[in-house]
């Protein structure tokens, strides 16, 4: 593996938690699908969720793609996904591949609605791919440490939900939101 390789995988775990190819493969393996259908579902091209998945590339840069994954990983973590009728199955993907314009649309220049996304199936995965994307996480780490003096509870939330694992960030926001 070259180091540009080993370099987009280490950035794939800082960003996602993990590696792509193991959420991608998550879903392939979940829905029967093959490459081209997720792309298709995710609203990628096949070569770029190969790229993703094989750490030619390291970051989802269509946060529509993104939010499209999120949901597409709620959808079939519910309880009851094995045993809705496959039509079903079938419409909520598509319902998922319609559920944002792929930016195509707009890079043509055609006018586009958006309508408001849902509540994201996994509140955290979006914090942190929102954190991870707006800074690195040096550029995180950094920030909460000017924050701690005045701000202790805003830094700790960078550092965890930003730059910490997400089995970490998913306890913290657990213990945040139940009150505790």
């Amino acid at each position: 593996m070259t180091d540009v390789h080993t370099r987009n995988l280490d950035l794939q775990v800082e960003w996602y938690g993990e590696f792509l190819r193991d959420r991608f493969r998550r879903l392939l393996d979940r829905l029967d699908l093959s490459q081209a259908q997720l792309a298709a579902i995710l609203g990628l091209s096949a070569p770029m969720l190969s790229q993703l998945m094989s750490g030619q590339r390291a970051k989802i840069s269509n946060p529509a793609v993104l939010s499209r994954l999120l949901q597409l990983e709620g959808a079939v973590g519910e309880r009851g996904w094995d045993e809705l009728p496959q039509e079903e199955q079938h419409r909520r993907l598509i319902e998922i591949r319609a559920a944002q314009p792929s930016t195509l649309s707009v890079a043509q220049g055609n006018p586009v609605e958006v309508a408001a996304d849902p509540v994201p199936a996994d509140p955290v995965a979006s914090i942190q791919a929102l954190l991870r994307d707006v800074a690195s996480a040096t550029e995180l780490q950094g920030a909460a440490e000017l924050l701690e003096p005045s701000f202790p509870d805003i830094a700790e939330a960078l550092r965890v939900l930003g730059t910490g694992r997400t089995q970490d960030a998913r306890a913290y926001y657990a213990r945040i939101t139940s009150g505790r």
